[in-house]
């Protein structure tokens, strides 16, 4: 692609517009890009198919910048910008800080803008790593690329892949798209363990997957369940199953303590006593 010093197409030549650079494709048609500069910083708006409609974007981003009065309620699916590049020069005007990712600076955290109806919240100490990040969205998860590859975002606060919602996990105010570390609560944090409440009681109940769900037993502690999900799938590959199973890692707890409780843990006789389908007499 190469820039042009003016609009020359169809052999006639028309007055660049204020903000508006053209640019030739490879296959030499014409589009056009629209930047401004504000606070020192050249931005770019974007590029169009027409030079009217690269210089509209320009006029609007003027407009933003020069009148405080206009927030991010002002914005529709009528304007010439798209959202994030309002959020960029609203959030750069009035906090001073340019971000290339939609991020608007509150007093105690910052949004996030998808769209008009989704706006992510996070606290200020995710701050750099959002602003260098696309959140992309599918289906009801949200994800950033991260050395090449999806990360779903629940992963920074120790959530799995699979986890489910109000059972392994919950946001406090009931609010989806706050993403503070205080508003999300990790009911269930290690493999195969689920918290469960009975009369008032807490317990957790191990359970592993090998040919459906075989229950592991019932435990007063969550980490006496993790162990005793450890140590079914010891069992279960010294039978000879070779299904992956991922072993829950429990930080802080010393060898000794953790072979202590191994040692202590009930198993269900059905783990314990399972055979795997090849080694069983037909």
């Amino acid at each position: 692609m190469r820039k042009l010093n003016s609009n020359n197409r169809n052999g006639y030549t028309q007055k660049r517009l204020p903000g508006v650079y053209p640019h030739q494709k490879k296959d030499h048609s014409i589009y056009y890009r629209s930047s401004i500069t504000f606070k020192h910083k050249h931005i770019s708006l974007g590029s169009y198919d027409t030079m009217v409609k690269a210089h509209a974007a320009y006029l609007e981003a003027g407009t933003i910048i020069k009148d405080p009065s206009l927030t991010l309620k002002d914005y529709s699916q009528h304007r010439i910008l798209p959202l994030e590049k309002w959020v960029t020069l609203v959030n750069f005007r009035d906090n001073n800080y340019y971000f290339a990712t939609p991020i608007f600076i509150k007093k105690k955290y910052f949004e996030y803008y998808l769209s008009p109806a989704i706006i992510l919240k996070f606290d200020i100490d995710d701050l750099f790593y959002y602003s260098t990040r696309t959140i992309m969205k599918r289906g009801g998860h949200f994800f950033v690329a991260d050395y090449g590859m999806q990360v779903n975002i629940l992963n920074r606060y120790g959530i799995k892949n699979y986890a489910v919602r109000n059972r392994d996990y919950r946001f406090v105010n009931d609010d989806i798209y706050d993403y503070r570390y205080e508003n999300i609560e990790i009911i269930n944090r290690y493999n195969g363990v689920c918290r469960i409440q009975k009369n008032g009681k807490t317990s957790y109940r191990v359970k592993i997957h090998i040919v459906g769900n075989y229950t592991v037993g019932t435990y007063d502690t969550e980490t006496e369940a993790a162990i005793a999900y450890n140590k079914a799938v010891d069992i279960l590959k010294k039978a000879g199953v070779t299904k992956q199973f991922t072993p829950n890692y429990l930080e802080g707890l010393s060898p000794f303590v953790y072979a202590d409780i191994y040692s202590q843990t009930a198993i269900s006789p059905k783990v314990k006593n399972y055979t795997p389908y090849f080694h069983r007499e037909t």
